[in-house]
């Protein structure tokens, strides 16, 4: 949380800072054009790439493999269209970065790598919704019931 706290401090300190740097050297107009510029051509881009990557996730889904890279990708697209969605430079450098195919693929796969290794941390196993070897099992509630609808017919 700290962490997250510390981005939303930095992250437009350091757009406005790098941003007013830029416009006194190339000037204000172009600086905003540029902005927008980049906007555009990002958000381009990802459309291009979230249409092939979704594409690739189906036809695993076809073939009856688990698409974990296709929507690690995806994530690692949403993250990068909203870098460069985010007025300044150095988001959308990032977002550019996230927009070269093997880079991130080697962010995606440190993505799954990351997310299997906290789930075998935590020694929990999900299967088939419900969550098995955790400290808390859940309530289980027990008791009977009668079908009164079948007693009707029977009875006709």
């Amino acid at each position: 949380m700290r962490f997250a706290l510390l981005l939303f401090i930095l992250v437009p300190i350091v757009e406005m800072t790098v941003l007013i740097q830029v416009g006194s050297e190339i000037g204000a107009l172009a600086t905003v054009g540029l902005v927008f510029l980049t906007a555009i051509i990002g958000v381009t881009l990802i459309r291009k790439q979230g249409l092939e990557t979704s594409l690739k996730a189906q036809e695993k889904m076809r073939r009856g493999e688990l698409p974990a890279a296709e929507v690690a990708e995806g994530v690692m697209l949403v993250f990068a269209g909203l870098c460069l969605l985010i007025p300044g430079f150095v988001t959308d450098a990032i977002g550019a970065l996230l927009l070269v195919p093997p880079l991130r693929k080697l962010f995606a796969a440190g993505l799954i790598v990351k997310f299997v290794s906290s789930m075998m941390a935590r020694g929990t196993q999900w299967r088939g919704g419900q969550r098995y070897g955790s400290k808390d099992e859940g309530d289980i509630i027990e008791g009977e019931y009668a079908n009164e609808d079948n007693d009707l017919i029977d009875k006709k």
